[in-house]
C-alpha cells in the first residue's frame, strides 16, 4: 500500500470568519478553532459589534466556547456605521480589542441594515484609521437594487473602492471574499507596498463553484451566499491568485453559518458554512491547481505579514485520505447548520482526524 501523502504547514489563519452568538457559537467556534491559529472575527451580530465594550465582550464569550487547551486567538472588529466614533476606533485600536474596521453597505448582506449609507458620512473614521495604519475590511458589493445581483461587486469597485483608494492613498484595505476577475485585476494593479496596501481574501467555496451550481437539479440553497458565486472565468481567476503564491491573496473562509431551516425557508437565508472542512477544501483546490506548495504562503504567511503580525508557532498536517464530510453539525438546543459538501468526499483531512 502506498505511503499516505502529507503536508505540513505553519498554523495557518482564517482572516474573514461569521462565528455567530449563543449556541451557533458554541457549535461552530471549535470548528474553526481547531483548523486555525487565529480568525478575523465579523461583527454583524444583532445589535452590531460596533463599540470597543461590545467587543470585548464578544471576545469573552468566543473563548469561553472554545474546547479547554485550544490555541485559538480571536481577532475583532468594529463594524462602522454612520454615527461610528473616530475617536472610539482609535481607542479600542490602540488597547489591542479592534484589529480592523469592516465596512457593510447598508442592505448589502446579513445583518447589514446598520452599515454604511454613505462613504462621505465616514470620512471621518477613514481619516483616523490611515493615520493610525488600522485596517478597513469591506464588503465589496452595492446595494443598490437597480444593479444586478452579478454585477454589484463591479459597481462597487467602480463606484467606491477605486475613489477610495484616490482619497486615502496610505489606507490599508482588504477586499473580502472577492468573486470576480475584475477584482483579481483591480488588487494586482493597485495593491503595491511593502507589505501591500490593498489585498483580498478569497474563500474555498468561491474557489469551487460557479453561479450554476445554485441551479442543478432545482434551487440549492446551501449554495447561496453574498457575493453570489459568478462565472467560471472568475472561479478561474480565483484559484489562479491564491494559488500563485501572490502576497496580496490570503485565505478568509467567510464561513457564515444559519440553521437548515433558515436556509431551506422562503426567502432563505445567505451564506455557506464550510467550517467544517475549510482548510481541507482549500487543500483540494491546491491539489488540483499543482500548487500545494503554495498553501502555505495563501494559509499562513500572507496574511500575517499584511496585518504585520508574528506567524503563529506550530503547524497543521494535512494527509491525503478521503473522508466524508458531516451531514449536519447539530445544535445544542435543538436544529442544526448543513455544512458545504454535506455528505460529500473531501481528499485532505487533519491528521489528527
Amino acid at each position: 500500500m502506498a505511503e499516505t501523502a502529507r503536508i505540513t504547514l505553519s498554523r495557518p489563519d482564517d482572516w474573514h470568519v461569521h462565528l455567530r452568538d449563543g449556541e451557533m457559537l458554541a457549535a461552530v467556534a471549535p470548528l474553526t478553532a481547531r483548523r486555525f491559529g487565529r480568525a478575523m472575527v465579523m461583527p454583524n451580530l444583532v445589535p452590531p459589534v460596533a463599540t470597543a465594550e461590545a467587543a470585548a465582550s464578544y471576545r469573552e464569550r468566543i473563548v469561553a466556547a472554545l474546547p479547554a487547551g485550544a490555541r485559538f486567538t480571536p481577532l475583532m472588529t468594529c463594524y462602522l456605521t454612520d454615527a461610528t466614533d473616530a475617536d472610539m476606533v482609535a481607542r479600542g485600536y490602540a488597547d489591542g480589542v479592534f484589529a480592523a474596521v469592516k465596512l457593510y453597505p447598508a442592505h448589502a448582506t446579513t445583518h447589514s441594515a446598520a452599515g454604511v449609507t454613505d462613504i462621505a458620512r465616514v470620512r471621518g473614521v477613514l481619516e483616523r484609521l490611515q493615520e493610525i495604519g488600522m485596517p478597513l475590511l469591506v464588503h465589496g458589493e452595492v446595494a443598490d437594487p437597480d444593479v444586478d445581483v452579478f454585477d454589484r461587486e463591479a459597481v462597487f469597485i467602480d463606484r467606491v473602492l477605486l475613489p477610495l483608494l484616490d482619497d486615502f492613498p496610505a489606507l490599508k484595505v482588504v477586499f473580502e471574499h472577492a468573486t470576480t476577475a475584475y477584482a483579481v485585476d483591480i488588487v494586482r494593479d493597485r495593491g503595491d507596498g511593502n507589505p501591500p496596501r490593498l489585498a483580498a481574501t478569497i474563500t474555498a467555496h468561491h474557489l469551487m463553484i460557479t453561479r450554476n451550481a445554485m441551479f442543478e437539479g432545482g434551487i440549492r440553497p446551501h449554495l447561496y451566499c453574498l457575493p453570489v458565486a459568478k462565472r467560471e472565468r472568475d472561479r478561474v481567476a480565483l484559484r489562479r491568485a491564491a494559488a500563485s503564491g501572490d502576497p496580496r491573496f490570503f485565505l478568509g473562509t467567510d464561513s457564515a453559518p444559519h440553521t437548515t431551516a433558515e436556509k431551506e425557508s422562503a426567502c432563505g437565508c445567505a451564506g455557506i458554512f464550510t467550517a467544517p472542512a475549510a482548510l481541507e477544501l482549500y487543500a483540494q483546490v491546491f491539489e488540483d491547481e499543482g500548487a500545494l506548495d503554495k498553501l502555505e504562503a495563501f494559509a499562513a504567511l500572507n496574511g500575517s505579514a499584511f496585518y504585520g503580525l508574528s506567524v503563529n508557532t506550530g503547524t497543521v498536517t494535512l494527509e491525503r485520505v478521503d473522508w466524508v464530510v458531516p451531514a449536519t453539525v447539530p445544535l445544542a438546543g435543538g436544529g442544526a447548520i448543513t455544512p458545504f459538501l454535506a455528505g460529500g468526499t473531501v481528499r485532505w483531512r487533519l491528521a489528527d482526524g
